[in-house]
């Protein structure tokens, strides 16, 4: 019964293929289709700062984020809807996803927090603002994104224990007050669980919101500073009683590594200002974990952000020139540093969404981390064995961007060269490059 409302509200998701915990799945929505394991850049005010919607799509990202309560202030939600919802402001014409802006609000100072919902000093002014959960689904509906999210009271960490209890209760009624208030039938409404770092206020947090008939469910109140560690022991505690059959969405994260692990938890859904936040101060992801390019050892680097990595970027810069770039602030810099960090991002979830068709998920989890992940940090992570037993070339990534047009180094040593870089030479660029 539960699919049959789905299909017939136009929302739709099916998990394709498992892999331990790991799940390889697509959701439909009515701005089209986007597969999971899915990262969504975060576009705050209407877009992904320093990319057009075009670049964004050829990072391979299918959905992104807005944030309801910074449209809200400015330009104004009135105003996005009259410009044809935030799908036609931004000129984004795949799905689109809009927090409550509850994280947002509950970082503000000088809150007042009651039953009602929040009253809090316009950033622009100092006047009291309220937000309520009637509020924030009346701004999302005038957004018009294809998944909104409920309004819920987000506890910082650490938090105690009657903190994170009351906010459990109040999120789930408020959770009923956003369904009540919900009248658009093309938008689906995502309920979040909270509970802190305490096993058995997520557990409660759980049955309480998962009780209520939605499209799917997401973890709130994580990366807030708890630590990795902490991160995964409270999606371990949350995810098995969470619902099969819908969309799991892990709110806020991550680091790769957060990612990766979260995904063999049964984690569908990520989001995070991390890959552009960085980029715009020079730190690029690669598989050899970040490095930051504005460092005096990349000022005559011949190399590009990541040898490995095929996007716009990395065929046709050098780090010395983006290494120049940022450290005379030229916007460009910025621009293309994001460009390669969305593309790392995406690229790292289609090769994990192809590990878990193939079967040979764990495989690929524990070559990444180790080729990743610092040896000083590979400790904090929980998995049996070596990492060094996997295979890292047992699984190649998939560099290919078909809607990437030719360029310079394309024309100079032939298309078909343009690929991974093979594990020789690769070993051979990183006795030259370092890592940071």
């Amino acid at each position: 019964m539960a699919d049959e409302k789905q299909q017939a509200s136009g929302f739709g998701f099916q998990v394709s293929a498992t892999d331990g915990r790991a799940r390889r799945g697509r959701v439909d929505v009515e701005h089209g289709s986007f597969d999971t394991p899915a990262f969504m850049p975060v576009g705050t005010r209407g877009t992904v700062k320093g990319l057009t919607p075009r670049e964004l799509h050829e990072t391979g990202s299918q959905i992104c984020l807005g944030n309801t309560y910074h449209l809200d202030l400015t330009p104004g939600a009135q105003i996005v809807e009259k410009m044809g919802g935030l799908h036609g402001f931004m000129a984004w014409d795949g799905p689109l996803l809009t927090d409550s802006g509850g994280f947002q609000v509950f970082s503000l100072p000088k809150l007042d927090i009651n039953e009602r919902g929040v009253t809090f000093e316009f950033e622009k002014g100092g006047e009291a603002v309220e937000l309520t959960p009637e509020r924030s689904i009346a701004i999302q509906e005038s957004l018009g994104a294809d998944i909104i999210m409920a309004f819920d009271q987000v506890v910082a960490h650490p938090a105690e224990y009657e903190q994170a209890e009351e906010a459990v209760y109040r999120s789930a009624r408020w959770l009923e007050r956003c369904r009540k208030a919900k009248s658009r039938d093309d938008q689906h409404l995502f309920g979040i669980i909270q509970g802190s770092t305490y096993p058995d206020l997520r557990k409660l947090s759980v049955q309480m919101t998962c009780a209520q008939e939605l499209p799917g469910f997401a973890i709130g109140g994580l990366s807030v500073g708890e630590g990795h560690e902490l991160m995964m022991q409270t999606i371990d505690t949350t995810e098995p009683m969470m619902p099969e059959d819908k969309p799991r969405y892990l709110m806020g994260v991550g680091y790769p590594e957060d990612i990766v692990e979260a995904v063999a938890r049964g984690m569908d859904m990520f989001d995070c200002v991390i890959p552009t936040r960085f980029a715009r101060s020079g730190v690029a992801f690669t598989r050899r974990g970040r490095i930051r390019v504005t460092n005096s050892r990349y000022r005559t680097d011949k190399f590009p952000l990541d040898t490995n990595c095929n996007c716009y970027a990395c065929r046709n810069f050098t780090r010395a020139y983006v290494n120049h770039l940022i450290n005379t602030k030229e916007l460009l810099g910025s621009v293309l540093t994001t460009m390669h960090n969305i593309t790392f991002y995406q690229d790292l979830m289609k090769v994990i969404r192809r590990s878990i068709e193939v079967g040979v998920f764990e495989n690929f989890r524990r070559s990444f981390l180790a080729e990743y992940m610092r040896d000083d940090k590979k400790g904090k992570l929980d998995i049996d064995g070596d990492l060094m037993d996997a295979d890292p070339d047992s699984l190649p990534w998939d560099t290919e961007h078909s809607v990437i047009p030719p360029t310079r180094i394309a024309e100079n040593i032939g298309a078909d060269e343009v690929s991974i870089t093979p594990p020789e030479e690769r070993i051979e660029a990183r006795k030259e490059l370092g890592d940071d």
